[in-house]
């Protein structure tokens, strides 16, 4: 049995409101089999801004919608590194790529006020099994992660009122 057939049929899940799955960049046996045997309410798009990366998340969102699932919108991820001395930004990866490429690709951009920035605090806290919006729930950075979280939450909840409504039929 693959690991994704144990993610999917040998975990008794319970009643979960969202599922989240980190997947491989592009469009691997991994998203294929996903979206095959499962109904994905939709996909997150999750790329650094850096030419090449969006390079894989076009493929991945492509991908995706040729199998018709909803794309949920695109987020950038290391958007920024900020000096924890000096709070200056470097822009390590480029700047506004995954903006560009979702306004190119017609999706929603889920980074907005603020993409997640590449965090010292963030790595410490993943090592930790912490995340950041648990090790440190007030800083800019776990304020982003929630505010992504939020937009995914409404527009996971747009896709099942469309869904709900259907099609408009006028005789």
């Amino acid at each position: 049995m693959s690991a994704l057939e144990k993610m999917t049929r040998g975990v008794a899940w319970g009643n979960l409101d969202v599922l989240v799955v980190d997947m491989p960049p592009g469009t691997g046996d991994a998203q294929l089999s996903m979206s095959q045997r499962l109904r994905l309410s939709g996909a997150l798009i999750v790329s650094t801004p850096q030419d090449i990366a969006l390079i894989d998340a076009r493929r991945g969102a492509n991908m995706f919608r040729k199998v018709q699932v909803p794309i949920l919108g695109l987020v950038e991820n290391m958007s920024c590194f900020k000096c924890p001395k000096c709070g200056e930004k470097s822009y390590i990866f480029g700047e506004g790529g995954a903006q560009r490429t979702a306004e190119d690709m017609d999706m929603k951009f889920l980074g907005e006020p603020q993409q997640i920035p590449l965090e010292i605090d963030i790595r410490t806290g993943s090592d930790e099994g912490k995340p950041i919006v648990v090790s440190s729930p007030d800083s800019a950075s776990a304020q982003a992660y929630l505010r992504v979280a939020e937009k995914v939450t409404q527009r996971l909840k747009e896709l099942a009122e469309e869904r709900l409504m259907g099609p408009e039929i006028s005789l």
